[in-house]
């Protein structure tokens, strides 16, 4: 794994253990890097990603922390100092993302949305952060939505959060530089394995100029293209999604 690009290299991915946090944290791991996989309730999900990652060559361990609470964050970190006594990449991924019209919203489902989806990714920047200034690089890569970006009406509560995490980007940018980069990655309507086609699918083919869902695949190139090929690129918003957001 020498010549890989992130040979040497040490990633934590929340929610790494399904879904897109998973092909993120293998398309790292095939990049050479070692790779914390954190979860909050998926542990054999994650423990499952655990065991495909060192297949590949590398290191990897799990670790549960409910990012909402920043103290279960601190020690998470804490944790990755004593494996490896260092962090190069921080990808928050982890998310909740539910429909509630603005007159169902409860203060418990706010609470949720913003705590996971923009506390969480804070908080976990900060941690990551503190190691990294030690070697005076690193990069972090926040997983926001589409929604962040445009209004939906039934997903007040979640647009509000990824909206939120993409002004934290750009203000983080600002914070951390010159030695550590800070960038968002958008995902659109994304098609996971074993879901069906049907009306959602339908619509989006008909809104977005590309016709087509994308892949979780997809998302994990545009993170492995700001940690490997964007040295001169932070503070950005990458939306991946198929052309839905041009106004």
């Amino acid at each position: 794994m020498s010549d890989s690009p992130l040979h040497g290299q040490v990633a934590l991915v929340t929610g790494g253990g399904r879904r897109m946090g998973r092909v993120i944290a293998l398309t790292l791991a095939r990049a050479g890097a070692n790779v914390v996989v954190n979860y909050h309730q998926s542990r054999a999900k994650a423990l499952e990603t655990v065991r495909e990652i060192r297949a590949l060559g590398v290191d990897s361990l799990a670790i549960r922390a409910d990012v909402a609470k920043p103290p279960q964050i601190r020690a998470m970190f804490r944790a990755v100092e004593k494996e490896f006594a260092r962090l190069d990449i921080l990808v928050n991924n982890a998310g909740v993302f539910f429909e509630r019209k603005w007159h169902e919203l409860s203060e418990k489902d706010w609470d949720r949305v913003l705590g996971i989806n923009l506390k969480g990714p804070f908080f976990c920047a900060q941690a990551a952060a503190r190691l990294m200034m030690r070697q005076k690089s690193g990069t972090i890569i926040n997983i926001s939505s589409l929604g962040g970006l445009e209004a939906w009406p039934s997903y007040t509560h979640y647009c509000a959060s990824k909206a939120g995490l993409i002004m934290a980007t750009r203000c983080l940018a600002k914070a951390l530089a010159p030695h550590i980069r800070v960038n968002s990655v958008a995902p659109g309507s994304i098609l996971f394995p074993g879901e069906e086609r049907g009306p959602w699918t339908e619509n989006v083919l008909k809104t977005t100029p590309l016709q087509k869902a994308g892949r979780p695949e997809d998302i994990a190139a545009a993170v492995l293209f700001l940690v490997t090929h964007a040295d001169y690129i932070t503070g950005q918003v990458i939306a991946v999604d198929g052309g839905k957001s041009i106004p």
